[in-house]
């Protein structure tokens, strides 16, 4: 009780507050009124504008990417990036368990099945080693790509996701999908500003999807983007998101079942103002991710902390306790006291809807699914 009572102290120290400390909030220190102001008054405020045009050649630069497409939500943008790449209705998708309730989702709005393998330890997030055992025993080289033996159906894409801002081990999780010729999606959703051996992830994949939801390192209040380095399935993808309309001066003829999924010029607006102040984001988030490092040592508890050529943004921090019954004794104690903090997210084949999903053993999901807690991370 102690440990629990001295980490509400020093998180609240941290904050300079006795009041509730929120898991992660927004941080408005920029040109965001001016912008939305500008926005208002130009009265361009829905899916047209300056500032989405701005937001998206920002995202390209951000990600060292050849094609950025601005959308409603992350959800959207893993949906339609899984479309780009061709999962069709009944292929099958490998992905992680352990990961926000989106990934799965949007594997499914796309009539498509998850297969739900293990993470690594040290990245939290899908580990390679777990894909290729799977694909050993049940993938099955044809013409068209990878298909599992068991099902029959065809593996079309692997989806990671860096969870919290950890990258995971891209270099031998793309190997092993080269080898399967299964094309990868990353679900960068939570991880903008992150890094694999130089650079940022998103670029690794054929598709990249981030999401900029109140609550991330950077927020449009709502929304998401698609990056590629494939400048033509970029196009495709705006192209697409925009009710796939043929482009005509004054004509609306639309010529395959497209998304009515373009991030409004408002919403743009703010996102710009926010990722000119990404930088100061992270570093201030790097020095509480030290501060926190360096009391959590002190007093016994384990601070996740990025993996050897990486850089992680450090968006939600956490800490891994002993065993769950440690976890669940600290997640009432520091929420009764005023301070936020939340275990990592239920498996996804524990939730109705995906229980009969194909999976493996998830030894290092389920781990980690009873020992991790999300702490106060917001920007200061």
């Amino acid at each position: 009780m102690s440990a629990i009572n001295s980490t509400i102290s020093f998180i609240k120290e941290q904050y300079k507050t006795e009041n509730f400390i929120p898991l992660h909030v927004p941080y408005f220190g920029g040109n965001e009124k001016k912008y939305l102001i500008e926005t208002i008054d130009s009265t361009f405020v829905s899916s047209v504008g300056a500032y989405v045009d701005q937001f998206e050649v920002t995202m390209q630069n951000i990600t060292q990417t050849q094609k950025a497409v601005a959308v409603v939500n992350g959800t959207a943008a893993i949906q339609v990036a899984l479309r780009l790449i061709g999962v069709k209705s009944g292929d099958e998708v490998l992905t992680q368990a352990l990961t926000f309730v989106a990934t799965a989702n949007a594997i499914a709005y796309q009539n498509a099945t998850p297969v739900f393998l293990d993470v690594d330890l040290d990245t939290m997030g899908l580990s390679p080693k777990a894909v290729s055992t799977f694909l050993e025993e049940f993938g099955e080289l044809r013409e068209d790509g990878c298909y599992n033996k068991k099902t029959q159906k065809k593996i079309s894409a692997c989806l990671p996701m860096h969870t919290f801002g950890f990258p995971v081990h891209l270099d031998e999780l793309i190997a092993v999908c080269n080898d399967w010729k299964i094309p990868v999606v990353e679900d960068a959703a939570e991880s903008l500003g992150s890094e694999y051996k130089g650079k940022p992830t998103g670029s690794f994949g054929k598709l990249g999807a981030f999401s900029f939801n109140g609550n991330k390192i950077v927020t449009s209040g709502g929304g998401g983007a698609i990056v590629t380095n494939d400048f033509k399935l970029g196009e495709k993808g705006k192209y697409l998101t925009t009710t796939a309309k043929i482009p005509h001066p004054y004509e609306y003829v639309h010529d395959e079942m497209g998304y009515n999924f373009r991030m409004p010029n408002l919403n743009a607006a703010l996102a710009c103002a926010q990722l000119e102040q990404l930088n100061t984001f992270l570093e201030n988030k790097r020095i509480l991710a030290k501060e926190y490092e360096s009391f959590f040592q002190s007093s016994g508890i384990k601070f996740r902390t990025e993996t050897p050529e990486t850089k992680a943004n450090y968006w939600l921090m956490c800490i891994e306790l002993a065993n769950k019954n440690e976890r669940d004794l600290f997640l009432e104690e520091t929420n009764v006291k005023g301070v936020m903090t939340r275990p990592i997210w239920q498996l996804m084949y524990r939730l109705p809807m995906y229980k009969n999903c194909q999976r493996d053993e998830q030894i290092n999901a389920e781990f980690l699914e009873e020992r991790i807690i999300n702490i106060p991370s917001s920007v200061r």
